[in-house]
């Protein structure tokens, strides 16, 4: 991300300020429309907070000339995002509107779309950018997860767990850390588990189909990590051809 000298902070955290009184805003507006219970309550304004605080230190970190037009978009999605989280965790007790539910996420996964459009055609795509927009998208798969498992079963976690999963493991093996090659394969992969999610939790199939429909997301997404990790760790080999660091030094001292 490029970064300016003559930074001031102000303008940008009030922006994250913004999004998070209006996730609260909508919040409130669910709260009153359909009676959300402490569990939706809770889980909205720890999902409020936790945006909030996350995306202002790493605002402050990179110190950007401003939010940008992109990143406004993913704020955008952060925030029906939190609105689907506090539906699901309400839905513990009781089922939520499912008109609404299903609307707010497509909503969200059709802006998915969107902010990378807008971050090429402003040119101002960023790491943070990139890195506010995965994980966002993370975590909505989480959530979606989540709320097809209750009615699926637990293996359907997996999905939403995966991500989480490799980065817990590049923890303990930091070649997993190492940057990938762009893959439209990757991507439309990723694109698709919350399109499948969703027409999981539409109840729009018979449950032998929506099963069915899950366990081809699960698959392409096994397949797409897997291939991605046999790939780092090919990398993180040394070569058959690579002459050792000590020969090198007796070559040269000859």
């Amino acid at each position: 991300m490029a970064l300016n000298d003559l930074y001031d902070a102000r303008p940008v955290q009030q922006e994250t300020a913004v999004g998070a009184g209006v996730q609260l805003l909508l919040l409130a507006l669910l709260g009153t429309a359909i009676g959300m219970g402490p569990a939706g309550w809770l889980t909205g304004l720890v999902f409020a907070f936790a945006t909030w605080a996350v995306l202002s230190r790493a605002l402050h970190r990179t110190r950007p000339r401003s939010f940008g037009p992109a990143n406004r978009v993913t704020l955008g999605r952060a925030i029906l995002v939190g609105a689907v989280t506090a539906l699901v965790a309400d839905s513990f007790q009781s089922p939520p509107p499912l008109t609404l539910f299903v609307g707010l996420t497509a909503v969200a996964l059709i802006l998915d779309g969107v902010d990378g459009k807008v971050a090429r055609r402003t040119g101002t795509s960023t790491p943070l950018g990139a890195r506010f927009d995965m994980e966002v998208d993370a975590f909505l798969i989480l959530v979606l997860s989540v709320y097809v498992s209750m009615a699926l079963g637990a293996w359907v976690l997996l999905i939403g767990g995966m991500r989480y999963a490799f980065v817990a493991a590049a923890r303990r093996w930091p070649w997993l850390n190492a940057p990938l090659p762009p893959s439209t394969a990757r991507k439309t992969v990723a694109a698709v588990q919350g399109v499948f999610l969703l027409v999981a939790a539409s109840d729009l199939l018979p449950r032998p189909a929506t099963a069915g429909v899950v366990l081809v997301a699960l698959g392409a997404l096994v397949w797409s990590f897997g291939r991605d990790v046999v790939w780092l760790w090919r990398r993180s080999r040394p070569r058959a051809d690579a002459v050792p660091p000590q020969q090198v030094l007796q070559t040269s001292a000859r």
